[in-house]
């Protein structure tokens, strides 16, 4: 199986993520370091949440088939 990975900055305040929380978006679109754009489940930030929002530089690894298999922050 080939894993892409994709080095994602992110800052989303809290109001935005709050209509993506209730289902009013279902998905993030960003652009990654090297100006690729990809789309990945909202949910999965949940873990990243905080009373801001989200900020911070992620790791996102997807398939082959381009589905998500895990979301981390970068350390650093």
């Amino acid at each position: 199986m080939r894993i892409n990975k994709f080095i994602v900055p992110l800052k989303i305040e809290a109001a935005a993520y709050q209509k993506m929380y209730r289902g009013d978006a279902q998905h993030v679109v960003a652009l990654d370091v090297e100006g690729r754009k990809i789309q990945f489940p909202a949910a999965s930030l949940r873990p990243f949440v905080t009373r801001e929002g989200i900020e911070g530089v992620f790791v996102i690894q997807v398939d082959e088939t381009n589905r998500l298999i895990d979301i981390q922050r970068q350390r650093g």
